[in-house]
């Protein structure tokens, strides 16, 4: 497929994304995680209501633990036992993330879509729909996953 050079000048505005909504890490140990974000960090662990009704199962199930910051950004790990880093030495980048996601306005995450769309992003999936709002996942330059996420209308 080839680009239009009006696909080129598509972008979103400066200041539509709002905030960094969620930050997700993979951890090998979930308990050790949980102990150094909740009890050394001083991070809320979210729990009964608090936590999101997408992820409900899987933190019951034990693979999911849900953290949040003094700015309320939502720090979510993702118990992956089997899972090794690309690179053993931590300060290797990329090696333990799971995926970056920015929060948008509902009016503007169409708006969104067609930018990455019209720039042929590679999408790894969605738009999706769930109570908790809209998303899209897809890939930066380097193969790290990005999500632009919005709050249901």
């Amino acid at each position: 497929m080839q680009t239009t050079p009006q696909s080129l000048n598509a972008a979103l505005v400066p200041g539509s994304l709002r905030r960094v909504h969620h930050i997700a890490l993979n951890v090998r140990d979930m308990q050790a995680s949980r102990h150094f974000y909740g009890d050394i960090l001083g991070l809320h662990e979210l729990t009964g209501d608090e936590i999101p009704e997408t992820l409900v199962d899987l933190v019951a199930k034990g693979k999911v633990a849900n953290f949040v910051t003094p700015d309320g950004t939502v720090l979510d790990l993702f118990w992956e036992p089997e899972l090794t880093p690309a690179n053993p030495d931590p300060t290797q980048q990329f090696t333990r993330a799971n995926h970056l996601a920015f929060d948008i306005d509902p009016k503007l995450f169409d708006t969104a879509v067609e930018v990455l769309k019209q720039h042929q992003i590679q999408i790894d999936h969605g738009p999706v729909s769930r109570p908790t709002g809209r998303g899209i996942y897809f890939y930066d330059p380097d193969g790290f996953l990005i999500e632009i996420r919005c709050d249901p209308h």
